[in-house]
C-alpha cells in the first residue's frame, strides 16, 4: 500500500515563494477511527485546485489540468518553483522532489538520494514500474475524482481501459514478459538467418571441396605434365635470349675496344679551343697596335710627336707578329678539325653501344618473365604433387565441413524449436491469452462491486463490462442503455462506482492501493441530487483507510467534514488562509 503522507510546493502556479505543505496521512485524533475526511473550499483562481497539479507533477511530471509546464512556474518570481512528495510503501520511506527553473528531478529512500546516473526519463520509467507500480492513467483511475481535466473510465479507449485494469490486477508484468518475449523472438529469427547464412555457406563449401578432390584426382596428373612440358619450352627460350645477350656482348667489347682509341678527344678538344682563344686576343691586340701608330703620328694623350723611326718600327714588328700567328692559327684549326671528327666517331660508338646494351637489357627481362613463370609452374607442380601424395588432408577438409554443416543443422533445428516455444509463450502473454482468462476471473467480481456501489447510491441498474470493457446496462424499466445516454449526474454515479470498485481490486490485490482520494467539485454540480451526508457516509462506510479531501465552492458544507482547508488570494498570491 501507497501511504501519502505530505506535499509541498512553491512557486507553483499562483504560489508564491513560501511553501504551502498539506498533511496527507490520516488524522489520529479523527472522529472516525478508519476514514478523515477534509474539505478544500476557496474562490475561483484561490489555488484550491494546485493540490491536484502538484501532486501528478510530482509523481508523473506532468499536471493533473491542461496546463503546459512552462506555465506552472510562478509568473512574478518566475523561478524556483518546487514541489515534493513524501510516501512510504511499508516500511520504506519514499520522497520525490520536482522543479523547474533550475529543472531537477530527485528521488530519496529512506533519506538518501538515489543514483542520478540515468536519464529523467528513465528515472521516471522506473518511479512508475519499480515503486508506484501505476503510471498517470491508473492513477488518477483510483486517487482522483470529478475535475473537467478527469477523464472518467468510461471515456478512456479500449487501450487505455485494458491499461488500467492491468495496472489494478497486477498483470502488467505479462505485458513486459511479453515484450522481453517478443525481443527474444526477434534475436532468435536474426540468429535463425545467421545459421541459415552458415548452412548455406557450408554446402558451397562441401561441394567446392568435393568438386576439388574430384578434380585434384581426375587433372592433377595432367596439369603437371602440362606444366612441364611449359617449363621445357620456357627453359628453351631462356637460353636462346641469353645466346643473343651473348652476340650482342661481343658487339659491344669490340665498339669499346674503338671507343678506347678515342679516348681524350674531347679533352684535346677543349684545350685546342682555349689555345684559339688565346691567339685570337693576340691577333686582336697587334692589330689595334698596327692601326694605332699607322693612324697616329701625335699622341693623343700627351699631344707630343711620336717619333717617326720608332713609330716605323712598331708598324714592322707588328706586322712580322701578325704574319706568325696566322700561320699558327691555321695550323690549330685543322688540328681542332681533325679533333672533333674523333670526338664525333667516339659519340656515335656510344650511341650503338646503348642500343645494344638496351637489347641486352629487354632480353634480360624476356628471361627474367620465364623464369618467374618457370617458378610458378614449379611451385604448381609441388603444391598439386603434395596434394596427389597426401589426399588425406584435402578428404579430412571435407569431413571437417561435413561436421560444421551437420552441428549447423542441429543448431538451426533447436532455433526453430526454441522459437516455436516462445511463439507459443507470445500467444499465451498477449491481450487474448492468460491476461484475458485473469480478466475474466475478476470479471463477474468487478461488475458485482460496480452494481453494489451504484445501488448504495440509490441507482438501481445492472451495469455490466464485459471483457473488452465495454459496456451493458440494464434497468427494471429499459434495456440496452449505454453510459452515453446518462445524465451527467448518472454518469458521475457511475464514475464514483467504478472509482470505488478500482480501489477495492487494488486493496485486494495490494498493487496500487493508496491512502488518498481526492474529489474535485463533485458536490458543485453532478451530485446536486444526492445529499452530501449521504454520499459522505457511502465513501466513511465504503472506503477504508482512506484520507479523503474534497475540494468545493462551497464552504457551508464544513460541518460535514472533520477538517477544512481554505485558500485566499492575497496580493496575486495563493495560500492557505490561518485559523
Amino acid at each position: 500500500m501507497i501511504t501519502f503522507e505530505k506535499i509541498r510546493w512553491k512557486n507553483f502556479l499562483s504560489t508564491g515563494n513560501q511553501f504551502t505543505e498539506i498533511n496527507l496521512a490520516l488524522d489520529s485524533e479523527a472522529k472516525f477511527s478508519k476514514n478523515s475526511t477534509t474539505l478544500i473550499v476557496g474562490t475561483n483562481g484561490a489555488g484550491k485546485s494546485t493540490v491536484l497539479d502538484a501532486l501528478t507533477f510530482s509523481l508523473f511530471n506532468k499536471p493533473f489540468r491542461k496546463i503546459s509546464k512552462g506555465q506552472l512556474v510562478n509568473t512574478v518570481n518566475e523561478k524556483d518553483c518546487m514541489v515534493e512528495v513524501e510516501f512510504s510503501i511499508g516500511s520504506t520511506e519514499w520522497k520525490v522532489v520536482r522543479s523547474i527553473k533550475p529543472n531537477k528531478f530527485e528521488i530519496w529512500r529512506d533519506g538518501s538520494l538515489m543514483d542520478q546516473a540515468a536519464s529523467a526519463n528513465d528515472q521516471q520509467k522506473w518511479l512508475e514500474q519499480n515503486v508506484l507500480k501505476m503510471n498517470y492513467k491508473s492513477f488518477t483511475q483510483i486517487v482522483i475524482l470529478g475535475s473537467s481535466a478527469f477523464v472518467p473510465f468510461m471515456q478512456l479507449t479500449a487501450s487505455n481501459r485494458r491499461e488500467v485494469i492491468e495496472d489494478l490486477l497486477d498483470i502488467k508484468i505479462f505485458s513486459s514478459m511479453n515484450g522481453l518475449i517478443k525481443d527474444k523472438i526477434r534475436l532468435i529469427r536474426e540468429e535463425i538467418k545467421t545459421f541459415e547464412l552458415k548452412k548455406e555457406s557450408l554446402n558451397d563449401k562441401v561441394e567446392m571441396q568435393e568438386n576439388f578432390i574430384e578434380e585434384l584426382e581426375q587433372q592433377g596428373k595432367g596439369r603437371i605434365e602440362d606444366n612441364e612440358t611449359k617449363i621445357k619450352t620456357l627453359g628453351i627460350e631462356v637460353n636462346t635470349h641469353l645466346e643473343k645477350n651473348e652476340m650482342i656482348q661481343g658487339d659491344i667489347d669490340d665498339l669499346t675496344k674503338q671507343q678506347e682509341l678515342l679516348t681524350g678527344a674531347t679533352k684535346k678538344l677543349r684545350e685546342l679551343g682555349n689555345l684559339k682563344g688565346k691567339i685570337s686576343n693576340k691577333v686582336s691586340n697587334i692589330t689595334k697596335e698596327h692601326k694605332f701608330f699607322t693612324e697616329h703620328t701625335v699622341c693623343p694623350t700627351c699631344e707630343q710627336d711620336i717619333a717617326e723611326d720608332f713609330r716605323i718600327n712598331k708598324i714592322a714588328d707588328a706586322q712580322t707578329k701578325a704574319k706568325e700567328l696566322q700561320s699558327g692559327y691555321k695550323e690549330l684549326e685543322e688540328a681542332i678539325k681533325n679533333e672533333e671528327e674523333r670526338e664525333h666517331q667516339f659519340t656515335a660508338l656510344s650511341k650503338e653501344i646503348t642500343t645494344l646494351t638496351h637489347g641486352i637489357s629487354k632480353n634480360n627481362t624476356r628471361i627474367s618473365g620465364c623464369q618467374r613463370q618457370i617458378r610458378d609452374l614449379e611451385s604448381e607442380i609441388q603444391k598439386l604433387t603434395e596434394q596427389l601424395a597426401d589426399r588425406n588432408t584435402e578428404h579430412e577438409k571435407l569431413t571437417t565441413f561435413k561436421d560444421k554443416l551437420s552441428s549447423t543443422y542441429e543448431e538451426l533445428s533447436s532455433r526453430k524449436d526454441t522459437i516455436s516455444y516462445y511463439d507459443f509463450m507470445y500467444s499465451l502473454l498477449r491481450d487474448g491469452g492468460v491476461k484475458t482468462k485473469i480478466i475474466k476471473k475478476y470479471l463477474p467480481l468487478i461488475n458485482q462491486q460496480v452494481n453494489r456501489y451504484l445501488q448504495k447510491m440509490d441507482f438501481y441498474i445492472n451495469f455490466t463490462l464485459d471483457e473488452e470493457f465495454n459496456e451493458t446496462v440494464q434497468s427494471p424499466i429499459h434495456e440496452d442503455f449505454s453510459y452515453a445516454s446518462f445524465s451527467e449526474g448518472e454518469k458521475m454515479r457511475i464514475d464514483l462506482a467504478l472509482l470505488f470498485t478500482w480501489r477495492e481490486v487494488a486493496r485486494m490485490k495490494n498493487s496500487v492501493n493508496t491512502n488518498l482520494l481526492i474529489m474535485d467539485e463533485v458536490f458543485d454540480s453532478s451530485l446536486d441530487g444526492m445529499g452530501t451526508e449521504e454520499f459522505l457516509k457511502i465513501i466513511r462506510f465504503v472506503i477504508k483507510d482512506t484520507n479523503i479531501f474534497v475540494i468545493s465552492h462551497k464552504p457551508d458544507m464544513h460541518d460535514k467534514f472533520e477538517s477544512m482547508i481554505r485558500f485566499e488570494k492575497v496580493k496575486g498570491f495563493s495560500r492557505m488562509a490561518e485559523g
